[in-house]
C-alpha cells in the first residue's frame, strides 16, 4: 500500500510526423478472411479521430486517478495542401484543438527558416520543446524566438535544455525536447541559431532536473529511432523517450497488411522508446509507473490504427464492399486488438470544414492543364531513360526568376524534391502542390564559378549512386535546365563531369571554369546537403524569392501548356 502511494502513475498518448494530414487517409489493407485475401481501402486516421480516441483515454485515466499526458514528437509542418495553402495556420488551430501538452521541434518546421516557427509559437497554446536549439545569439528579427514563453530552448548559461513539469509534489514529471543536432544539414534554421549536440544536452539536462529534486523524466525527441536508441545507451536517468522523424510504427501489423517493427516500447537499459508511425494514421498510448528513483517499474501500451467503420473497393472510397466477406472483414477489424474503430470528433472536424476545407476542395477541382500522355519521373536514370518531369520543374525555377529580372544561366534541382510522376488527363493545382511538389520550400538565385558547377553535379551524382562515397540516397540526383553534360562514372573523383555546356542565346557553349554564372535552385539544395557540398564555394549570399517550388511549376504549365504536350525535353541533361 505504501509502495503504491510513492509511485508516479502516468497514462501517455503520443503522435509524431503528422505532416498536416488533418483529414483521414485512404489506406489499403490486406486481410485474410475465411481463407480469402481481401485488399479493401479504409478511411484511416485524421485529427478528428485522434481527438475522439484521446478523449476516451483521458477519461479512463481520470477514472483511474492517473496523470494524463498527450505529446507530439515533431514534424507537423509540410505534407498536404493544408500546409501549402495556409503555411501553418491550420496546424495552429488543429493542434490547439487537440489540446496537446507539448510538442518538440521537427526538422520540417524549419524548412523555410525560423520565421514560420516564430509565428507558430506566438499562437499555439502549448509549449514547443527545443532543448538543444541555442537562441542566445539570435539577432534582431521580425518574429524573434529567444524570449518567447512558449518555446523551451537551450539554456546557454547551464548547458542544458529548458523543460516543463507536469504533476505535483513527489509525482512531478519533467519533460524536455531534443531535435536533430545536424539540423542545418537537412533543414533551414537561421545561421544565428545553431543546434547543440543532443547527447551532451540530454546528459546535462538529466543532471539539472535531478538537482531540482525531480526523478521522473520523459524526453520528447525528434532525433530519429536509431539515434533514440543510441542516446538511451549513452545517457541514464530517462524513463521514456517519445520519438519521431523515422516514421516507425512499432508493433506487429502484418495481420492487416502493414509492416512489423520492434515491439511497442523498445527497452534499452532502463529507458523505454516509443514511436507512432506517421501521417496521423495511428495513435500510441502507454501506462507508465515510475518508482521513487524515477525508474519505470511498469510499462504497457500499444500503437492503434484509427479506422472508420466501412470498407471500400477502391481508393476513391466511393464504392463500399457489401458482400459477405467484406462484412466479415468489418467484424474482424472491430475485434482486432490494434485497431480502434472510432467516429470523428465533431468540434475538431468542424474547424476544418468551416475554415479551411472549402479552399482545399476548390483547389482540388482547379484544372491548370490537360496532359495528353504520362510524364515520367525517376530519381536516377534507368533503362527507360531519365526523368522527363524534373527538367521541366527546373525550367519553372528558371522562367520564374527570369521574369523577376534576374539574369539566370541555369537551374538545378534534386530529384528527391519531386514526389510523383504526372498521369494522363487533367492536372489540377492540388496535384502539383499536394503530390508532385508538396514541400513548401522557396527557390533562390546564386552566383558560382563554372568550376563549381561541375563540382555540384559530380558531388550530387556521386552521392546518389554511392560512387566512391557513402551516399545519403538517390534523392540527390541533379536535374537541370540550361545545362548539358556527361557523367563518366569510372573516371577519377573530381574528373567525372565532361562536356559541360550552358545554353546561351539558343546555342550550347562550353562552361568556362573561371567565369561567373547565375543559377537557381531550391533553398534546400543551396544549403549544400546530400552531395551538394560545393555550394560552400558560392560567391555571394543567395537571394531567396517568395516563390515555392510548386508556385513556379503552376505558373509554367499555366502559361506554357505546350511544354506538357512536348512531354519534357531530354536534351537538357545527357547521361
Amino acid at each position: 500500500m505504501n509502495e503504491s502511494k510513492h509511485k508516479t502513475t502516468v497514462t501517455l498518448a503520443h503522435i509524431n510526423d503528422t505532416h498536416s494530414y488533418f483529414e483521414p487517409t485512404s489506406l489499403q489493407l490486406q486481410l485474410d478472411i475465411d481463407g480469402e485475401r481481401l485488399t479493401p481501402f479504409v478511411s484511416a486516421g485524421g485529427f478528428a479521430r485522434i481527438a475522439t480516441r484521446v478523449a476516451q483515454l483521458r477519461s479512463d485515466s481520470e477514472r483511474q486517478k492517473r496523470q494524463f499526458l498527450f505529446l507530439h514528437a515533431g514534424d507537423c509542418f509540410q505534407g498536404t495542401l493544408y500546409f501549402s495553402l495556409f503555411k501553418g495556420k491550420v496546424n495552429i488551430d488543429m493542434l490547439n484543438a487537440l489540446n496537446i501538452d507539448a510538442m518538440t521541434l521537427g526538422n520540417h518546421e524549419l524548412d523555410m527558416g525560423n520565421e514560420p516557427v516564430g509565428r507558430f509559437v506566438r499562437n499555439i497554446q502549448f509549449p514547443l520543446l527545443a532543448g538543444n536549439w541555442d537562441l542566445s545569439s539570435e539577432q534582431k528579427k521580425r518574429y524573434p524566438l529567444a524570449n518567447q514563453p512558449n518555446i523551451k530552448a537551450y539554456d546557454n548559461a547551464h548547458s542544458c535544455a529548458r523543460w516543463i513539469v507536469k504533476g505535483e509534489t513527489q509525482h512531478r514529471v519533467a519533460i524536455f525536447g531534443l531535435s536533430l543536432d545536424k539540423m542545418a544539414e537537412i533543414a533551414n534554421p537561421d545561421n544565428d541559431t545553431p543546434f547543440v549536440d543532443a547527447v551532451e544536452v540530454a546528459r546535462n539536462t538529466v543532471e539539472a532536473i535531478h538537482r531540482e529534486g525531480i526523478r521522473n523524466i520523459i524526453l520528447l525527441s525528434h532525433l530519429g529511432y536509431e539515434n533514440d536508441i543510441e542516446l538511451a545507451e549513452q545517457v541514464t536517468g530517462i524513463g521514456l523517450i517519445v520519438g519521431g522523424h523515422s516514421h516507425v510504427l512499432q508493433g506487429d501489423f502484418r495481420s492487416v497488411g502493414l509492416s512489423q517493427h520492434d515491439d511497442y516500447g523498445l527497452r534499452i537499459n532502463d529507458t523505454y522508446i516509443v514511436q507512432a508511425g506517421y501521417y496521423a494514421l495511428a495513435l500510441g498510448h502507454c501506462e507508465i509507473d515510475f518508482d521513487q528513483t524515477g525508474k519505470v517499474v511498469r510499462f504497457c501500451g500499444q500503437n492503434e490504427l484509427l479506422l472508420g467503420r466501412r470498407l471500400f473497393l477502391d481508393a476513391t472510397m466511393n464504392q463500399e464492399g457489401m458482400d459477405h466477406l467484406h462484412k466479415e472483414a468489418c467484424v474482424y477489424l472491430e475485434k482486432h486488438p490494434q485497431v480502434v474503430v472510432c467516429k470523428k470528433d465533431p468540434d475538431v472536424q468542424g474547424i476544418l470544414q468551416r475554415k479551411y476545407m472549402p479552399q482545399v476542395r476548390e483547389l482540388q477541382q482547379q484544372v491548370v492543364a490537360h496532359v495528353p500522355a504520362p510524364i515520367r519521373h525517376v530519381r536516377i536514370p534507368d533503362e527507360k531513360g531519365a526523368s522527363q518531369l524534373a527538367p521541366l520543374v527546373a525550367r519553372g525555377f528558371y522562367e520564374a526568376m527570369q521574369s523577376e529580372g534576374h539574369t539566370v544561366n541555369f537551374a538545378m534541382h534534386n530529384a528527391g524534391g519531386i514526389r510523383a510522376s504526372i498521369q494522363e488527363g487533367p492536372l489540377t493545382k492540388a496535384d502539383i502542390i499536394g503530390k508532385l511538389l508538396p514541400f513548401a520550400i522557396p527557390i533562390g538565385v546564386y552566383r558560382v564559378k563554372g568550376s563549381t558547377i561541375a563540382k555540384l553535379l559530380e558531388g550530387a551524382i556521386n552521392n546518389a549512386t554511392n560512387n566512391g562515397v557513402e551516399g545519403t540516397g538517390s534523392g540527390s540526383y541533379p536535374y537541370t535546365y540550361g545545362l548539358k553534360f556527361q557523367y563518366v562514372a569510372n573516371k577519377p573523383k573530381g574528373q567525372r563531369i565532361e562536356q559541360l555546356r550552358v545554353l546561351e542565346n539558343g546555342f550550347w557553349r562550353p562552361v568556362d571554369a573561371n567565369r561567373r554564372y547565375t543559377g537557381v535552385s531550391s533553398a534546400y539544395t543551396i544549403k549544400g546537403k546530400e552531395g551538394y557540398d560545393a555550394f560552400d564555394e558560392i560567391l555571394d549570399t543567395p537571394v531567396m524569392s517568395q516563390h515555392s517550388m510548386a508556385d513556379t511549376f503552376v505558373k509554367l504549365v499555366t502559361e506554357r501548356p505546350e511544354l506538357l504536350i512536348e512531354n519534357a525535353n531530354y536534351e537538357y541533361i545527357n547521361q
